[in-house]
């Protein structure tokens, strides 16, 4: 039998405002900031460089249209369920809802993948900035505590640092920003404001003064010639490029899973996933065209960080510390918006009984799911320190895009088995709204490389095994279904 969560009671809990329950503290505001926050990142200041050397050239705008079409898609059917379905889970949910128990399972365990390891990925680019920030002044870190074992690590004056122990700044930031979060979400959100209006501001800084200093050479030819392999240029190229930094559009997904928190989240959630989405998009392809304009693509092979690179040519060198320094604040943003989507995913989950209680025990003075916090805080550690970041990219890309098709097949099955009920949002332009965005984000996942998917497999086959042995036998859903036939 499928077992769906009603949806009765999926607003029940929606409505519940009683104690330990998630407290409605985000304004509408907030939410763009949340999703501007997880979006403006690692995608934008260090996955931008790596895509057009090794994948699009200067056609990386491209790639940013691509992947941001992908999204718009996605983040319609996003919003229409999020409007419908104002709980914290994000995916996971509407998944319960429409396709059942074990699909909102493997859902959820998906967006381990896309939260969890997102923040890790993220994390290690903090960490390479920082050190390169600190190398400029002479204050280097010991060598064999900055870089993971399987990594090496170039800084800016061509001192190369081979595979060390353990990436210990990645792991810092991960712990701190665990710990502002365990405070609770109002000051947390509060924090991103501020981390947000100095990151748009530096990237508008950026794109004014870098504008005038762009070469035109340097986008000759646009779209490199494909080299005979399939990810390296021409379109396909672009496509993989899309892939590559994908995983930093999913800050409108990060808005979903702050459902419950919203003050007024019929309203609130279609402006927050869709008005951030419109956004950063723009910044984006703004950005890498000035960067690509700069410096030639090629330039930016294996260079963990591009701005940089790029804005030294525009002789503002005094500039280059602030530029650091606001990006080193950008990732604190996503990393900070990554690791609550993580914890509010599996506070839902454990709501639901497919995850042991301690992953929804809420603090009594700060009301946030401060266990799961703290339990993220040391498997995200893990991955930041010890896990190279372009194998933490691509699993993050291949989990996102696979929760995004899953969103797309829920608002098909929602308007057939429940048109009639209430939404404050709808998608337009059902069905060809929802097939587009599952048929993008396929394409996307299969311009991935293989390894992606065998990762993929692998995890999801592990997720399938503790769902058989634990979440299924304790299944809220399942047990009143039982109470149910007793009575």
């Amino acid at each position: 039998m499928n077992f769906k969560k009603p949806l009765d009671v999926l607003l029940a809990e929606a409505a519940d405002t009683g104690e330990g329950s998630l407290k409605r503290t985000l304004s509408s505001f907030n939410l763009v900031a949340l999703g501007i926050g997880a979006i403006i990142g690692a995608g934008l200041f260090s996955l931008t460089g790596i895509a057009a050397a090794e994948n699009a050239g200067p056609a990386v705008t491209l790639s940013f249209v691509l992947a941001a079409v992908a999204c718009g898609f996605a983040g319609l059917c996003y919003a229409e369920f999020a409007s419908m379905i104002p709980v914290a889970g994000s995916a996971y949910t509407y998944s319960y809802a429409t396709m059942g128990e074990f699909m909102a399972w493997i859902i959820g365990w998906d967006l381990v993948l896309e939260y969890a390891l997102g923040a890790a990925t993220v994390s290690v680019s903090w960490s390479r900035y920082l050190l390169e920030f600190l190398h400029k002044y002479n204050l280097d870190l010991p060598h064999k505590l900055i870089v993971s074992p399987f990594e090496t690590l170039k800084l800016g004056d061509g001192t190369v640092i081979e595979g060390g122990y353990i990436n210990l700044p990645a792991i810092f930031i991960v712990c701190m920003l665990s710990l502002v979060l365990m405070r609770g979400t109002k000051e947390s959100a509060t924090m991103n404001n501020v981390l947000v209006i100095v990151k748009v501001a530096v990237v508008l800084m950026f794109i004014t003064l870098g504008w005038s200093h762009i070469n035109p050479d340097n986008y000759t030819p646009y779209i490199p010639e494909n080299t005979g392999i399939y990810e390296q240029f021409g379109f396909t190229g672009i496509a993989t490029g899309a892939a590559v930094v994908f995983f930093a559009f999913i800050g409108f997904d990060a808005v979903s899973t702050a459902a419950q928190e919203a003050k007024n989240p019929q309203k609130g959630m279609p402006i927050g996933i869709l008005g951030s989405l419109i956004v950063c998009t723009i910044l984006y392809v703004l950005f890498a065209h000035v960067m690509t304009g700069l410096v030639n693509y090629k330039d930016f092979a294996g260079d963990a960080k591009p701005a940089a690179t790029a804005f030294a040519v525009t002789g503002y060198s005094f500039l280059q510390d602030g530029l650091i320094i606001a990006i080193l604040a950008g990732y604190t943003s996503v990393i900070l918006v990554m690791l609550m989507g993580q914890s509010r995913v599996f506070y839902t989950m454990s709501k639901d009984g497919l995850l042991p209680k301690f992953f929804s025990s809420i603090h009594t003075k700060f009301n946030t799911p401060w266990k799961t916090n703290l339990f993220f805080m040391g498997f995200v550690s893990i991955f930041a320190g010890f896990v190279p970041v372009s194998d933490l990219g691509h699993m993050v890309s291949i989990g996102t895009l696979f929760a995004f098709v899953l969103v797309c097949v829920g608002v098909l099955v929602m308007r057939k088995s429940s048109p009639d009920l209430p939404r404050p949002f709808r998608t337009p332009w059902v069905p060809f709204v929802p097939i587009a965005g599952i048929l993008v984000c396929v394409y996307l996942m299969y311009s991935l490389p293989g390894e992606s998917w065998i990762r993929l497999a692998i995890w999801m086959a592990l997720g399938v095994i503790i769902y058989f042995t634990y979440s299924k036998k304790n299944s809220v859903v399942r047990k009143n279904y039982a109470d149910s036939l007793k009575q």
